[in-house]
């Protein structure tokens, strides 16, 4: 039987193990809720509390500005819906990338239900928003810029610091404008820092970071006004009504603090792994191509286009020989519309549709690049040879 390689590390993460140490307590010996007064619930609000540290420890923030939620899904809504709507008086003007992910533009479209107005900035064959392009469509009406750090599925870095600093600039000459940016998939693959990229507002998601899915949190700069998206209690500041699930806070913490360690010889032990993928792929599969910036980028994802071969064709061929990877955004998985990602990258509906993005994470082994290379070629000809 062979061994099973999992290379789609940017949909979901293995749980560490020592993430599951810490939580698992939390479910069976302290399982009080956080918000009673008795001893069970103040040893959970302890752990809630260790936990707030030690995210904020990683995006560099004030404990009291880091909010739990469920996710990235439900800390990109609330960002945006709970900024736009607390504050719809100064504006209601939004811009965003062509390559948000669908938790930012989503939200997007239906508040264009309720009168608000998207800008939509291209970001052409790189991948990269222009600085410039930002500047050109900030307006008197605009309140809130959202621009992710890193996209989902070409791993381009986008220039969200020059983005920050144009915000404050407007807001020095008297602009109330709001800067939002999603770091689901940068954080734990590259240094997030809420001050050196002074956002407003900053999404995380722990399954992307080896915690468990389902938690997540939103950085919420001191004075930034939100409206609930969840109403019902008091808890995370009142902005986010709902008993505290404390062993997946636990969880989030604790891979905060692991990515914190962890980041340096992780990020060059991935980036020499997906350097070598790449290289070799380019070598030994003639008509690949990669999609997006080739420095600007995260460095563990690649994004590589297969002339005459349908990237679902290739997916499954790959699953069948124990390969683990992913044509696009797991949250769009089961659309037949090319990946609106690439896209945007100014390319034809046939290279959309021939990518493959592999996603290397914490676990991964030069074996497993090894194990890949064995498979890829024959399974990309094979396909090839039936489409002719």
């Amino acid at each position: 039987m062979f061994r099973r390689v999992y290379l789609d590390n940017s949909a979901t993460t293995q749980v560490d193990e020592r993430v599951l140490e810490a939580m698992l307590p939390y479910m069976t010996e302290i399982y009080g809720n956080a918000s009673s007064i008795h001893l069970f619930g103040q040893q959970a609000r302890s752990a809630v509390d260790k936990a707030r540290h030690q995210v904020a420890q990683l995006l560099n923030s004030r404990p009291n500005e880091v909010i739990f939620t469920s996710g990235g899904t439900e800390s990109n809504n609330l960002a945006i819906r709970g900024l736009c709507l607390a504050n719809q008086h100064h504006g209601k003007h939004i811009i965003i990338s062509a390559i948000e992910h669908p938790a930012v533009a989503s939200v997007c479209e239906d508040l264009e239900k309720e009168g608000f107005e998207t800008t939509r900035l291209p970001v052409y064959e790189n991948g990269v928003v222009r600085l410039n392009d930002v500047e050109n469509a900030i307006r008197d009406d605009t309140i809130l810029i959202s621009v992710m750090v890193a996209n989902n599925e070409i791993g381009t870095l986008q220039p969200v610091e020059e983005i920050g600093r144009l915000v404050k600039i407007r807001r020095s000459n008297g602009q109330k404008i709001w800067f939002h940016t999603d770091a689901v998939q940068a954080a734990g693959k590259e240094t997030v820092d809420v001050e050196a990229i002074g956002c407003d507002l900053l999404s995380i998601s722990g399954h992307k970071i080896h915690a468990p899915k389902g938690i997540g949190a939103l950085y919420v700069r001191r004075g930034t006004r939100l409206r609930s998206q969840n109403i019902g209690g008091r808890q995370e500041r009142g902005i986010r009504a709902g008993t505290e699930s404390v062993p997946s806070i636990v969880a989030l913490g604790t891979a905060a603090e692991l990515a914190i360690q962890d980041i340096s010889h992780s990020t060059t032990e991935t980036k020499g792994r997906r350097d070598r993928l790449e290289r070799m792929i380019l070598e030994q599969i003639p008509n690949s191509q990669i999609n997006g910036d080739l420095e600007r980028r995260l460095p563990n994802i690649t994004n590589i286009s297969f002339a005459d071969v349908e990237g679902e064709a290739l997916l499954i061929n790959l699953d069948m020989h124990g390969i683990a990877v992913s044509t696009g955004s797991a949250c769009s998985s089961g659309s037949i519309e090319p990946s609106p990602v690439i896209k945007a990258l100014g390319v034809s509906d046939i290279q959309a549709r021939s990518a493959i993005r592999f996603s290397l994470g914490r676990f991964n082994t030069d074996d497993d690049v090894s194990r890949l290379l064995d498979v890829l070629p024959n399974a990309v000809e094979n396909i090839r040879s039936l489409s002719k």
